[in-house]
């Protein structure tokens, strides 16, 4: 919500003669399946209006993938009497599932970094709405960081949106299979001099399909119907499995 009052008054406050985006997805919805690993979407767009009206400097575009926040815990380990333990842990609070990030050029020479921040855009500028930590948060958030990208779920790509002629664009978004269900903002971002020129968001939903959908939904709406069930089969199981492997006498 924040997110999108933030672009609606970003939208709403660009000149009507400066140069606007138009930006799209080559699909708005995708269906996770128990044999789904991995897929690519496309982000699309154009820049009307005036072209290099004066000397504001070049023109670059950001996109940014957000998925739905989440909480995220971190927890470090310490050696005690000999043996490591979770000592110390920090509950990160409203950050995004999923963060993917590509631009015309790397992002210090897009913007200064007071721009960046006001936008969040860039790994380092995410922080959580809140923290639950008797300590300072900081080195638990960056051991997320460090996480979440060797997971491949936080990604930024320099160079990652491509100019196909003076005004189109394209960028190559990957969406891994470890994803979490929901809605998704595709944010793009028109920069020019240091300074957004203009804005755009389309939401992009992930969802479950077939069997793993009505599990799913049987887990979260009859939990504890789900875990009997889950007990109940794994006792038929594990007595089908005594016949079978049982050893004559």
């Amino acid at each position: 919500m924040r997110r999108a009052l933030v672009l609606g008054f970003l939208l709403a406050a660009t000149p009507a003669a400066a140069e606007q985006l138009v930006s799209g997805i080559s699909q708005d919805l995708i269906q996770i399946t128990s044999n789904y690993t991995g897929s690519d979407i496309v982000v699309f767009g154009a820049i009307e209006g005036e072209a290099n009206a004066d000397n504001r400097g070049p023109r670059d575009v950001v996109v940014v993938v957000r998925g739905p926040d989440a909480d995220i815990t971190v927890r470090r380990r310490d050696q005690v009497a000999g043996v490591w333990i979770n000592h110390d842990a920090a509950k990160l609070s409203g950050m995004p599932s999923y963060y993917y990030l590509a631009s015309t050029r790397p992002l210090k020479s897009i913007a200064p970094p007071d721009a960046l921040t006001h936008y969040t855009i860039g790994l380092q500028n995410l922080q959580p709405d809140a923290v639950h930590s008797h300590h300072d948060y900081e080195p638990f958030r960056q051991a997320a960081l460090r996480h979440l990208l060797q997971d491949r779920l936080y990604t930024e790509t320099p160079g990652g949106v491509e100019f196909l002629s003076d005004t189109l664009f394209r960028a190559h978004v990957p969406v891994p299979a470890g994803v979490t269900r929901g809605q998704y903002n595709v944010e793009v971002y028109l920069f020019r001099g240091g300074m957004v020129e203009s804005a755009q968001s389309t939401p992009l939903f992930i969802d479950q399909t077939g069997l793993e959908r009505r599990l799913y939904n049987f887990a979260h709406n009859q939990p504890f119907s789900y875990g009997l069930a889950a007990v109940v089969m794994a006792v038929i199981m594990g007595w089908i499995s005594s016949l079978l492997f049982r050893r004559p006498t």
